[in-house]
């Protein structure tokens, strides 16, 4: 019940903060739209049906307010994926991926191409679930967004949660999936930066520093299989990256064409006090991540921001 509460609050939150349409945005909650969609699918498997077992998993992963969202309802345009998102009680529970052989017998009984899953608290665990024997060789694709306009979305929404999570990892509780797979050079950084003392806004550029890392720290920088994907360049241009993702995933261009897509600003008259030490770790990160994005796609689908060197994590 507790659970229950908190969702509906943060929804009435939401909704208050960013208007109703995108609340039913978010979460698809537009009739209309949904039944489309799922009419365009169930013609595509009468004609087109994969047999069981054929299909692969593709993993949408990152953090939360970074776009995933958009990605994930632009390529469920394309009638040969099926996707399993978060709010998907048979393969989720309370937005953790279930046993993975829920998944594994998901995936099998799909009569679509792809299924496509979007496990944001399990991001940590993309490399096992890519390595699973029982899951078909998949793709991961880790969406990542500038770091202020995720903070101020994370906060309109979520508030203190971030905040919460990191003083929770600073007290030496690491069972959370937050904590899951960091570095313990993360969580001394954690520590050294002294959480308690933290606004909400400088935790949640500090959790996307350490969460966004894990690109680098699970080596998924190294992998042919997983795709790093930048927010500013899929709102630059959504149907080139769009394309650029549907190939990587094994689909046409113009698979997912046709999604309308517009940059989220509501939160940025709202400026940002971020203690100095974090605000650099961030500015590290993001150069980082540009460079990383920036070697896997070409120029026209780039972030638009210049690489720095890499530096190592310390306040």
């Amino acid at each position: 019940m507790r659970y229950l509460g908190g969702k509906v609050a943060r929804h009435v939150r939401w909704a208050r903060t960013e208007g109703v349409r995108r609340l039913v945005e978010e979460d698809r909650l537009d009739p209309r739209e949904r039944v489309g969609t799922a009419v365009a699918k169930a013609r595509w498997r009468r004609r087109h049906a994969v047999a069981p077992g054929r299909a692969r998993p593709v993993y949408v992963v990152g953090l939360q307010r970074s776009g995933t969202n958009m990605l994930t309802r632009g390529l469920d345009l394309a009638p040969q994926v099926e996707v399993r998102n978060e709010n998907d009680r048979t393969v989720f529970h309370r937005y953790r991926l279930r046993p993975d052989e829920v998944l594994a017998r998901t995936v099998a009984a799909s009569r679509h191409q792809i299924v496509l899953v979007k496990p944001l608290c399990d991001s940590q665990r993309v490399a096992d679930l890519l390595d699973h024997p029982d899951l078909p060789g998949g793709r991961a694709i880790w969406v990542f967004r500038d770091p202020d306009d995720r903070a101020r979305s994370e906060v309109s929404k979520f508030g203190s949660s971030n905040l919460l999570a990191l003083q929770a990892m600073a007290a030496g509780d690491l069972s959370g999936w937050q904590a899951q797979r960091l570095p313990e050079s993360s969580i001394e950084l954690v520590r050294s930066l002294d959480p308690a003392t933290m606004t909400p806004d400088t935790a949640a550029v500090l959790f996307w520093v350490v969460r966004n890392r894990l690109w680098f720290d699970l080596g998924l920088d190294a992998r042919d299989d997983c795709l790093l994907v930048g927010y500013d360049a899929f709102v630059s241009e959504p149907d080139r990256t769009l394309d650029a993702v549907c190939s990587f995933v094994g689909l046409p261009a113009g698979a997912a064409a046709g999604i309308g897509v517009e940059r989220r600003d509501t939160h940025a008259s709202r400026a940002l006090d971020i203690d100095p030490r974090v605000r650099d770790l961030a500015d590290r990160t993001w150069a980082d991540l540009v460079a990383a994005a920036d070697s896997q796609h070409p120029p026209s689908t780039s972030t638009g921001s210049a690489p720095a060197p890499s530096g190592t994590l310390g306040p």
